[in-house]
């Protein structure tokens, strides 16, 4: 109730030009002491040219620059502030840029062509993944000679351990984008195949899961896609829609758990079970908590399904016993539902299913819950779903060599410039050999693991289309 007060209050005195800020902020005093100590801090930077022995790539879905700014006055309010002065992690990080997200043969991406670019470091075409632009959307032939790698595999070449933590399906396109080479982002399992990709010989995204990198933490949603049509979901037994989807009657969580019995290799799919893994006996984990996409955070079910802090902490306690170290992708959906009490909310967006026009004026907004789970966020143009944009995205980066993402860049740039600061792939003239021998991932870490880690927030709009 404070902060809807102070808002309301802020905002009528918006109308007759009298600011309602903190007392303090009324002295430019304020304002030329919080510079000073800014460019102070910016003096004091310096490039840290290390090697990075670890890579985290947090992808934000939907994250755009207006979210991030909306979360940050959300932060605030919520903390019985204004809001527009609070410091987000985020907004710590030394190095920030924008990357250019089209794809080759359109000007809005999607998360397929964007994937492949900031994990591939190859721009390709629209609805694609792993593949380069010589290759056609939906045709299966055009993919044959045309894959590329990503720097998931780059890293597993180079002995570290590798995985990827998402709330999505595991096979969706961006967690796709690392493992997969597809035509289709939409063939996650073989009952998706066209009968003239199958008669071409192409191969669906969930075997591509198993079979193309040896990944050693899968954590997300997409059971359906691993298990043979018609069998019951564990969690959704009466649910048909939840059911295994493969017509080729395959269990490819049997498979996988078949391929590692060298290893400690755990299949779980709910919070108990997951709880219940324990990081130091386990070398290998895959976790699916869905039949498809995992439920925005609003409405999971806490008691079944673990959070994305929780899953992100367990990822890294297995993959940082590697002493040659590790590359974690992670992908989030965090929806911010920002008011500051004006006829139209903080977050906008260019299109989607919030365009209201009542009697040829917007609604008025105030006495609207926008912070329910089933608000509509407000857009200029309508469609039934909001798609990518076209703007440049922001990159925070901290770490070893971070300062590699300054300026504006192309993607595809990301994934050669984290894989420069790890000393993998292509570009490893600047290297030493500073890391141990022994590439057994499941070796004991040492009893002080001063790991150093390369932190990259990668904000994209969001993918809702499935093309």
């Amino acid at each position: 109730m404070v902060t809807v007060h102070l808002s309301v209050v802020c905002y009528l005195l918006a109308v007759v030009s009298v600011t309602c800020g903190p007392v303090e902020e009324e002295n430019p005093e304020f304002w030329r002491s919080l510079a000073q100590s800014t460019l102070r801090s910016a003096l004091a930077r310096r490039q840290n040219t290390n090697v990075a022995k670890n890579i985290v790539l947090f992808l934000g879905d939907g994250m755009g620059v207006t979210t991030i700014t909306a979360a940050r006055i959300l932060k605030g309010q919520m903390e019985n502030r204004t809001g527009e002065e609070t410091v987000m992690n985020m907004d710590t990080f030394p190095y920030v840029g924008l990357a250019k997200v089209y794809s080759v043969d359109f000007q809005i991406p999607d998360s397929a062509s964007t994937g492949t670019a900031y994990l591939c470091g190859v721009k390709t075409n629209l609805n694609t993944v792993g593949v380069n632009a010589a290759a056609r959307n939906g045709v299966c032939r055009s993919q044959k000679g045309n894959e590329v790698t990503s720097i998931l595999k780059w890293a597993k070449d180079a002995g570290k351990s590798v995985g990827i933590v998402t709330t999505t399906r595991v096979q969706h396109a961006t967690p796709a984008a690392s493992y997969a080479h597809s035509a289709s982002r939409t063939w996650y399992s073989d009952a998706d195949l066209p009968l003239s990709a199958v008669n071409e010989g192409c191969v669906d995204i969930a075997v591509q899961l198993i079979t193309n990198t040896d990944i050693d933490v899968i954590i997300g949603g997409g059971r359906k896609y691993m298990t043979p049509k018609g069998d019951p979901d564990p969690e959704y037994p009466t649910d048909v829609s939840s059911q295994g989807q493969r017509k080729d009657k395959r269990n490819l969580i049997n498979e996988w758990l078949g391929m590692k019995q060298e290893k400690v290799a755990r299949f779980v799919w709910n919070k108990t079970d997951f709880d219940a893994v324990d990081p130091e006996k386990t070398d290998y984990l895959m976790a699916l908590f869905e039949p498809g996409d995992l439920r925005y955070d609003v409405e999971r079910d806490s008691r079944m399904d673990p959070s994305i802090i929780e899953t992100t902490e367990k990822a890294i306690k297995i993959l940082q016993k590697n002493p040659n170290g590790f590359f974690l992708l992670v992908e989030g959906k965090s929806p911010v539902f920002g008011l500051d009490f004006l006829p139209y909310t903080t977050l906008m967006y260019g299109n989607g299913p919030g365009h209201k026009i009542q009697n040829n004026k917007r609604p008025d907004i105030r006495k609207v819950d926008t912070t329910h789970k089933d608000y509509v966020q407000q857009s200029a143009a309508p469609l039934d779903t909001e798609t990518h944009g076209g703007e440049d995205v922001a990159l925070f980066a901290h770490g070893p060599m971070a300062h590699l993402f300054q300026g504006v860049y192309e993607q595809n740039y990301i994934a050669h410039a984290m894989a420069y600061a790890a000393c993998i792939g292509a570009n490893q003239q600047h290297c030493t050999p500073v890391l141990p021998t022994n590439t057994d991932p499941g070796s004991a870490a040492p009893d002080t693991p001063l790991w150093s880690m390369m932190s990259l927030l990668l904000s994209m709009m969001t993918a809702v289309l499935l093309y």
